[in-house]
């Protein structure tokens, strides 16, 4: 099979000749039909996030076909079509496992970074972990829905009853996450890089009644607000813009250092939580979710030797939507 590889961090991936992966006992091979480019990979390649197993194949937003089973799996057949998230597996016996944490299992492995992901022709991947799909969408309009989706549902479903809700990066995840706010009545207040009159355009026909810098201060106090950009500064300007008893969740697997702040912005029962990966609960409601919603996705797509291409663009700030590699 083709496969994009990273050999080393801090380098561009290499379009390689790979064996196709034998599904192992529990597993399934899936052929990839679409991938979803995620700030995660970006975070893997520029050595945010330390140690993945090298050489690797990135990707964790997988979309794709069940073409052979291994042995003892249950619920899937050739045919299937399937979603591949980032939480791979996790030990099942554990504290946070048994609580239906785990999301927090110090055990877990995870799709594209430590077990080989969707950045190929083929996959193999734990069946139990694996989201069977019928949702009336392309499969490259379903990829984004596997970590943006997911990962922002989590951090929606953080934020509480909240109405009043900013949004700080207007990337992937916010997009989704806008036109499920907007369903259950909602107010998204949408705060993008500063002067990126595209995003904020974009923002608006989505829905969001405001868009504006990330330095403004939103018209209104927000009852909650989510980071979704990789940017620790953000943090006490979405604190400035958080009414008393408010909620700031941070969406990201990474962040920047974390200027100090006066604890007057903190005080007044204000919140801040951060979100960790997704349990396989929060794929079932998100799924469900996403059913009533009719959610649809704006993506950019690009071959599957395009995916240095596709991650520059993303660094830069030049997707508005989501980016999916085809192989």
């Amino acid at each position: 099979m083709k496969a994009m590889v990273l050999s080393k961090q801090r380098s561009v991936l290499e379009l390689k000749d790979m064996p196709t992966p034998e599904p192992l006992e529990g597993q399934v091979l899936v052929q990839v039909h679409a991938c979803g480019v995620c700030r995660t990979d970006l975070h893997v390649v520029d050595g945010e996030l330390q140690n993945p197993k090298l050489p690797l194949i990135l990707g964790h937003e997988i979309v794709g076909k069940v073409v052979k089973p291994g042995k003892n799996v249950t619920g899937l057949a050739v045919g299937d079509r399937v979603g591949i998230p980032w939480l791979g597996s996790s030990c099942g016996t554990c504290e946070f496992c048994c609580a239906g944490k785990e999301n927090l299992c110090n055990s877990a492995r995870f799709t594209g970074y430590n077990i080989d992901g969707g950045y190929a022709e083929y996959v193999t991947a734990d069946h139990r972990f694996c989201f069977k799909l019928d949702l009336d969408l392309p499969d490259v309009n379903v990829a984004p829905l596997l970590c943006a989706g997911l990962i922002g549902f989590r951090s929606f479903r953080k934020a509480g009853n909240s109405q009043k809700i900013g949004i700080f990066g207007f990337g992937a995840a916010a997009h989704i996450i806008t036109q499920i706010a907007r369903f259950e009545g909602r107010e998204i207040f949408a705060f993008t890089r500063p002067g990126d009159a595209a995003a904020q355009r974009f923002a608006r026909e989505l829905g969001a009644c405001w868009a504006g810098d990330s330095t403004d201060r939103a018209p209104v106090e927000l009852d909650a607000a989510i980071i979704f950009a990789p940017v620790g500064g953000l943090i006490p300007q979405a604190l400035k813009c958080l009414k008393k008893g408010g909620t700031l969740v941070c969406g990201g697997i990474y962040m920047s250092e974390i200027p100090s702040f006066s604890y007057e912005l903190l005080w007044g029962e204000r919140v801040i939580c951060s979100v960790a990966n997704l349990t396989r609960q929060d794929g079932l409601d998100f799924f469900e979710k996403a059913r009533k919603v009719k959610l649809q996705t704006s993506v950019q797509v690009f071959p599957l030797s395009s995916a240095n291409e596709a991650l520059e663009k993303l660094r830069h700030g030049q997707i508005h939507g989501a980016a999916v590699l085809v192989p």
